[in-house]
């Protein structure tokens, strides 16, 4: 199994990272977690306040995948961590994919949320499958999903089992950067929409779980420092 780490373009102030990720396994699966900002921003970025967005061509996740020889079609599973816009910019350029999602999630962005409307032309486009799941899941071995609400509701992290690397978890944004690691201390944003005892049990969680699995690393999903220090794609773990 491979792990390739993404880099999907930056959110400044603070040189922020925008992630993504390519599982390819043993059985010849190749499995995309998250898509990015819409592809229109490299052009014509919509910024959130206080933020600007910085897309490069080759920030883009087709222009990722391309760089190791994978094209949209050879997607066969697409992880939607959750429906934020820059998780789910790109969703429909993958509809030979079928794209695997906590339910409680789905639902909530499926009955008009403000949060998630922005972006659903992408991520609710009518020729997309998704499957909803509940809980943890494993969706092949060596790969398998962790329900992390906190965030958002129905957010959900994975645990990798690499054959050389080790356990690596990706948290994506149940905890974003390495300082908010410990449940006790973690600092609550304006963009984490659970109440504060969500947020801190699926923070408690990946880090549990962490301890436990002996894991290699734990990948935080906007961490500027952290990122600097990965391997990134074309480069992989394995």
């Amino acid at each position: 199994m491979r792990l390739y780490m993404l880099y999907l373009g930056t959110m400044q102030p603070g040189e922020i990272p925008v992630p993504g990720y390519l599982i390819q396994t043993d059985e010849g699966f190749n499995i995309l977690v998250d898509t990015g900002w819409p592809r229109s921003f490299v052009d014509t970025p919509v910024n959130p306040p206080d933020l600007t967005i910085q897309i490069r061509p080759e920030d883009t996740v087709t222009a990722r995948l391309k760089a190791i020889g994978v094209s949209p079609a050879d997607i066969d599973y697409l992880i939607c961590t959750h429906l934020d816009e820059d998780h789910s910019g790109n969703h429909d350029l993958f509809s030979s994919a079928e794209f695997i999602i906590q339910k409680e999630h789905y639902e909530l962005a499926r009955s008009g949320h403000p949060r998630f409307e922005a972006n659903r032309t992408s991520w609710d486009h009518p020729a997309l499958q998704y499957r909803l799941i509940e809980g943890d899941y494993e969706l092949v071995p060596g790969v398998t999903l962790l329900e992390t609400s906190g965030h958002v509701p129905g957010h959900q992290s994975l645990l990798l089992r690499l054959p050389e690397t080790g356990v690596v978890l990706l948290a994506a944004d149940a905890v974003m950067h390495h300082s908010m690691a410990d449940a006790a201390t973690r600092q609550i944003y304006v963009t984490d929409m659970d109440d504060e005892t969500g947020i801190r049990r699926s923070t408690r969680k990946i880090a549990d779980i962490a301890a436990s699995e002996n894991a290699a690393f734990v990948v935080y999903g906007h961490d500027t420092e952290q990122w600097a220090s990965l391997r990134l794609s074309p480069a992989f773990y394995e």
